[in-house]
């Protein structure tokens, strides 16, 4: 079983979160906006496995190089997202003013792939439409969402790489997963899939 530990950082009010193996106390960070000393304390005396990345902008990366140097922590993303860890055009901090701190990927998920924390399983679903590379996390009864589905919405899609498309279908692949699950998003509140599937107007529209 895992543990839940969750964190708002940055202007955009990003949400990060620790999630711990709790048989090993081994833990992993599902995406990491910042370097700062609320980051550090946010993982402080982890056993910080990896760095689970949902996608490449800015916001949900911007902390990834100064966190990997100081834990040792691999780094997790799609090959899709790879590009936008060393391009501030990609991941769009040139044009938000966000920070870019390059860095480098450990490990490229594909669509299904399994991730073993401890003795905790987390596989990885494909989830395109606000990134053509966005990526879910699915563990026990939680889902971890980034930036393709929050409280009653979803993510952008006007951005490079974007789809309206794609997101619906993403939406769809979430939908049909099987049980209730805790949704923890990149933004906003958490929510449960039962409550999105009756409630979510883009997740209905899929």
């Amino acid at each position: 079983m895992l543990s839940v530990k969750s964190a708002t950082f940055g202007a955009i009010e990003n949400n990060c979160y620790l999630i711990t193996d709790e048989k090993t106390n081994k833990s992993a960070l599902v995406d990491c906006t910042e370097d700062s000393d609320k980051m550090m304390n946010f993982i402080k005396g982890a056993q910080l496995e990896y760095i689970l990345l949902t996608h490449g902008h800015f916001d949900h990366i911007g902390g990834v190089k100064a966190v990997k140097a100081k834990t040792g922590a691999k780094v997790v993303i799609s090959k899709e997202d790879e590009p936008m860890l060393t391009s501030s055009k990609l991941s769009l901090a040139a044009f938000c003013g966000g920070v870019q701190n390059n860095t480098e990927a450990d490990i490229l998920i594909s669509d299904g792939d399994i991730i073993t924390l401890g003795e905790s399983k987390i596989k990885a679903i494909a989830t395109p439409g606000h990134t053509k590379g966005g990526f879910c996390y699915v563990c026990d009864d939680k889902i971890f969402t980034g930036d393709t589905m929050f409280f009653c919405s979803c993510g952008r899609t006007d951005f490079p790489g974007g789809s309206p498309l794609e997101i619906v279908q993403s939406l769809k692949k979430i939908a049909s997963l099987d049980g209730n699950f805790t949704v923890y998003p990149g933004h906003d509140r958490q929510s449960t899939l039962d409550f999105e599937r009756a409630n979510n107007p883009f997740l209905n529209r899929a």
